[in-house]
């Protein structure tokens, strides 16, 4: 089985959309999101929409849970909290609910893949693993992992390979999967890069060949920024979006 696996849209369909054109050259089967539909961008029903018609399972993560109101976002920074608030009122009540009841994980078990937001350790404080020692962690629930899990959160590509004591950080490039090893991917952001490169990130899964790809793809960045311009978004949101941080 193919998969096509993303994360972090933050309402940017011009990045999403491109995305699903470039999937079409990947015989994809299936479809997986690992959550932040929602969050910085100025498209967030119509991310919402795109992604519920073509993920199989959408994982939620920490800007979708705060729209859903699901967590407290208090301590979150003012521009955050701003773009949290719209986004929660802009919503359509079917966006909405369908945010309300996404997962906090999902197993895969026939092709030993677990899905998740940040680290599976601790599922409801979306904690970021961009490096090993929080990759070391997951050491501990070893025998609950599939062979290969993967995150998304930090916006960056990684890729971590785990034997029953030790971890360690390979280089975020295609790779296939080791017999006895375990890996943790970080599948980077379609709508909100944060790696210096400003391509939409996303990635896929050959459970068959044991393969696993990052893939990058341009997209219509000017178009993403100029809504955020001209909304009441905090507008480096749109600023940042030109150099991937």
């Amino acid at each position: 089985m193919r998969l096509g696996i993303f994360s972090d849209v933050h309402a940017n369909i011009e990045a999403m959309s491109a995305v699903m054109e470039a999937y079409k050259d990947e015989r994809i089967d299936e479809f997986y999101c690992l959550g932040d539909v929602v969050g910085y961008g100025g498209s967030p029903n119509e991310c919402a929409d795109l992604v519920r018609e073509t993920a199989e399972v959408t994982i939620l993560g920490n800007h979708d849970a705060a729209v859903a109101g699901r967590m407290d976002y208090s301590y979150y920074y003012e521009a955050a909290r701003n773009a949290l608030d719209q986004h929660a009122c802009a919503l359509s009540e079917p966006n909405l609910d369908w945010l309300k009841q996404l997962p906090y994980r999902h197993d895969l078990k026939e092709v030993a893949v677990t899905l998740c937001h940040g680290s599976p350790v601790r599922l409801e404080e979306f904690e970021y693993i961009f490096a090993p020692d929080q990759a070391r962690e997951c050491l501990e629930i070893w025998d609950g992992l599939g062979d290969i899990t993967l995150i998304g959160h930090s916006h960056l590509c990684k890729v971590f390979d785990l034997t029953p004591d030790d971890v360690e950080e390979l280089p975020a490039q295609d790779f296939v999967l080791e017999e006895g090893h375990k890996y943790i991917v970080s599948v980077g952001s379609v709508g909100q890069p944060r790696d210096y490169d400003n391509r939409a990130s996303y990635t896929t899964y050959d459970s068959e060949l044991r393969e696993f790809a990052f893939r990058r793809v341009e997209y219509d960045i000017e178009g993403a920024a100029a809504k955020i311009f001209k909304s009441d978004l905090e507008k480096n949101f749109g600023h940042r979006l030109f150099i991937g941080v």
